[in-house]
């Protein structure tokens, strides 16, 4: 099924001067570049696009476990995490893409990686350029810089395009 998919290029990406290549990992896997935008992220988009909702903070809270990480409060944790992350989307530039194909987000997560790049595997964007993990970031109190946030299910997907491109 042909889906559309949010893909933000953080601004640890837009830096090391990665958009070209991140795109082009895309591109290559059949993926369409259908909107794309630079941009410096306003705090009441950042807000909407990083809600303090129970369950995302949970599984935030779970992932630092996962990596491990000693977490008390999983919400609590969350709640860090989310705070820090609306502090450095802020930070500079970043490149905001919409992606249609088929099967698009799901092809888009696996070929992005996982959440922390020390475990990504090999291959994917974070695996191959990730330079940071999730344990180093806990412990330095801010979020991790794993390049790139993108959209998780059909629904986080058309609510965050329609959050960066009200427009289209």
């Amino acid at each position: 099924m042909i889906e559309q998919t949010l893909v933000l290029i953080k601004p640890d990406g837009v830096k090391r001067s990665l958009i070209g290549e991140i795109i082009k990992r895309y591109e290559s896997a059949s993926l369409i570049v259908v909107d794309l935008k630079l941009l410096r992220a306003e705090k009441d988009i950042v807000g909407q696009h990083y809600p303090e909702e129970d369950e995302y903070m949970i599984s935030l809270g779970k992932k630092s476990a996962a990596a491990g990480d000693e977490v008390g409060d999983f919400k609590e944790h969350g709640r860090m995490i989310v705070r820090a992350l609306r502090e450095y989307i802020t930070s500079g530039p970043i490149a905001a893409v919409v992606l249609e194909g088929d099967d698009a987000i799901a092809r888009v997560r696996k070929i992005t990686g996982y959440t922390d790049p020390k475990s990504a595997d090999k291959g994917t964007i974070r695996g191959d350029l990730g330079e940071d993990s999730i344990l180093e970031a806990n412990r330095e109190k801010r979020p991790v810089k794993n390049l790139i946030h993108a959209s998780g299910t059909m629904e986080e997907a058309k609510r965050e395009i329609k959050l960066w491109f009200p427009d289209a």
